[in-house]
């Protein structure tokens, strides 16, 4: 196929060659990487030659719209090679051609710069001078988005040379912004827009260094992030069509009423959005100043229903306005803040979060939303008090009964009379992102008892009854690997206090032990050695069966296959454990010498790491019978250290 289209490129008419570029483009999009690996050496230099038609201006710009499409799904070692043609031809068509033909050329040269990151220093000088030349003097309103591209592709050059090399050319061209800044301009402008991710991206290149610019860059973008949506309602029953006399309108359905939204005022807002949560991200404690002109604007979004996007911002946004502030006071660079100013935050952002989490009607976004409430349990840490963490709980529990109900819906779906494999593939991508949320309760629960330790477990208590079930015949391998490292957790957390738990939970970790999943299986043995560890006289009955499970896994003929060897390193370390902590309850003449033969372990570097230092303390106390009889295990064990040590 790709052979017959660029045989297109070669057609005496200007319309066929079109059509040919056009379709490289879409296929560069729709089967990248593979297309850009399989076959770069004949689509980039037909698209360089593409880009010499100057007698049609309308194929060299999808030319270089495709040479954009290509080099988005590209690594740099690919695009490398190609620099040289690709952009001084990109050069020829900014200084020669048609306006049409210079914004694709911008568009072309800013993706060229993202894909290719470090390699584009090279042709830094030759092109920078002829993108400021752009910004400077592209003021007429007819070239209005020619400017806009050239504040892209700058900010994306500079992003990928780096802060030392872009410095000197960023003071000059945030200047132009700023006078830009201050400059009225018309609703639909697309410099607006432009702009605010060009700051942006500014701001990740010069990192620190782009602080003094933030009084300039904050006002306009919270004025964006707070734009009220242009809304008209009417009742869903209503024949009445929502009039628009373009395509800015898009209507949905919310219970009984019709709603109408200009779609413009959303997009900005969600760009305005994203922008704050990148200078957050990126400025760390430097963001501190604009917390409380920020928390206020992007927490009640959390709950903007008529665009997904925003949401979406506000939610990732959340852990950063925390980091922020608990940076700034650890640094203090918070004047008159102390530990009671992220207290304070705290309060304010995980509640509103739980809440969000219970109302949101996105699968997806509910697992994004238990990821930022994860991260933001981790920075508040013991600032949680008893009624939110009651709070944090309940809402997993409504978490995993409502996911439950939904893939129990999903599952009579597949009975229907019109089931087909279309529906069964959207069925599968759905299961899927429920799985994701599951992953995201096991990350909660697990922070919640890695906080709270014994101080949880009434919780875990309550929680229990919904999390056991999880490890049945019945449930998917996801499922069953979160519950084992659930427990895992609570066992290695609450060591006495988990003591209760084995009874029910141990025997899913042996069965599990020898499963067909390797992420399973790997659980499973890691909770054996923490059990070992941390489980005394509750678990020495069970020291038998273990060993034996463990075996299993390290005499399997392909245990340290790629797909097995991290279940494998766990299954030594747990060996390990069981070596140091019940050496009464095993033959420790046959099994000791079984475990230094399976070491080094080096895959797993923290279980390595485990199993390292215990190996090193039993030799520091002369353990007879680790280092053998007459020291002969000795040699072993000098060669482990020094295999280890070279790893």
């Amino acid at each position: 196929v790709v052979s017959m289209i660029l045989n297109g490129f070669q057609h005496p008419h200007p319309r066929v060659r079109w059509a040919a570029i056009n379709a490289i483009g879409q296929l560069s999009t729709d089967l990248g990487p593979d297309l850009q690996v399989q076959y770069h050496q004949k689509v980039l230099p037909a698209l360089a030659n593409a880009m010499d038609d100057f007698q049609n201006p309308r194929v060299q710009a999808h030319a270089a719209s495709a040479i954009l499409n290509f080099s988005e799904n590209c690594t740099p070692e690919i695009l490398t090679p190609y620099l040289d043609g690709i952009v001084s031809k990109l050069l020829v068509l900014l200084q020669n051609g048609k306006q049409m033909v210079q914004e694709g050329a911008l568009t072309a040269l800013a993706s060229v710069a993202d894909s290719s990151q470090d390699h584009f220093k090279k042709y830094y000088d030759a092109v920078m001078p002829y993108l400021k030349a752009i910004l400077m003097n592209a003021t007429d309103k007819s070239n209005r988005m020619l400017r806009a591209k050239s504040m892209e592709c700058i900010s994306l050059v500079g992003m990928a040379v780096g802060k030392d090399k872009f410095r000197d050319d960023a003071k000059q061209v945030m200047e132009v912004l700023m006078a830009l800044q201050g400059t009225p301009m018309e609703t639909d402008d697309p410099i607006t827009s432009y702009m605010l991710q060009a700051w942006a991206r500014l701001c990740k290149c010069l990192g620190q260094d782009f602080l003094p610019y933030m009084h300039v860059v904050m006002p306009p973008l919270l004025q964006s992030a707070q734009l009220k949506p242009d809304v008209t309602i009417t009742s869903a029953e209503s024949d009445d069509e929502i009039e628009s006399d373009d395509d800015s309108i898009e209507t949905i359905t919310l219970g009984d009423k019709r709603i109408g939204i200009r779609t413009s005022v959303l997009e900005e807002k969600a760009t305005a959005c994203n922008m704050l949560c990148c200078y957050a991200d990126e400025l760390k404690e430097g963001f501190f100043p604009w917390i409380d002109q920020v928390a206020p604007t992007l927490v009640p979004l959390l709950k903007f229903y008529f665009h997904e996007e925003v949401r979406r911002a506000a939610v990732a946004a959340m852990p950063e306005l925390l980091r922020s502030a608990k940076l700034a006071v650890e640094k203090g660079q918070a004047p008159g803040r102390d530990e009671s100013y992220v207290k304070q935050l705290s309060d304010f952002i995980i509640p509103a979060l739980v809440e969000a989490l219970h109302k949101e009607p996105e699968t997806e976004m509910c697992s994004s939303m238990l990821d930022s409430l994860n991260e933001c349990m981790q920075l508040s840490g013991c600032l949680l008090d008893e009624n939110q963490v009651r709070a944090i709980s309940d809402e997993i529990k409504n978490v995993i009964i409502a996911s439950a109900t939904r893939k129990r819906d999903r599952s009579e779906r597949t009975k229907a009379e019109d089931f087909d494999a279309d529906e069964g593939e959207l069925l599968k991508e759905e299961n899927e992102q429920e799985e994701e949320v599951f992953d995201q309760v096991g990350e909660c629960l697990g922070t919640l008892i890695k906080t709270f330790k014994a101080s949880f477990l009434p919780f875990f208590d309550e929680l229990s009854v919904y999390v056991t079930p999880m490890l049945g015949k019945d449930k998917t391998a996801e499922e069953r690997r979160i519950a084992i490292c659930i427990f895992d957790d609570i066992a290695e957390q609450c060591r006495e206090s988990a003591l209760k738990y084995y009874d029910t939970y141990v025997p899913f970790l042996l069965e599990a032990s020898n499963d067909d999943n390797s992420d399973v299986r790997q659980a499973a043995v890691y909770g054996l050695g923490v059990c070992a560890e941390f489980g005394g006289l509750t678990f020495r009955p069970l020291v038998g069966e273990a060993l034996s499970k463990l075996n299993n896994v390290i005499r399997h003929p392909e245990a340290q296959h790629a797909d097995n060897i991290m279940a494998y390193d766990n299954a030594v370390s747990a060996l390990g454990k069981i070596c140091q902590f019940h050496r009464d309850g095993i033959d420790a003449a046959q099994v000791i010498p079984a475990w230094l033969g399976c070491l080094p372990i080096k895959d797993d570097k923290i279980e390595a790491k485990v199993v390292h230092d215990q190996l090193c303390s039993m030799v520091e106390r002369s353990d007879a019978q680790v280092l053998g009889p007459h020291s002969q295990y000795l040699p072993k064990i000098v060669s482990i250290f020094a295999e280890g040590s070279v790893q």
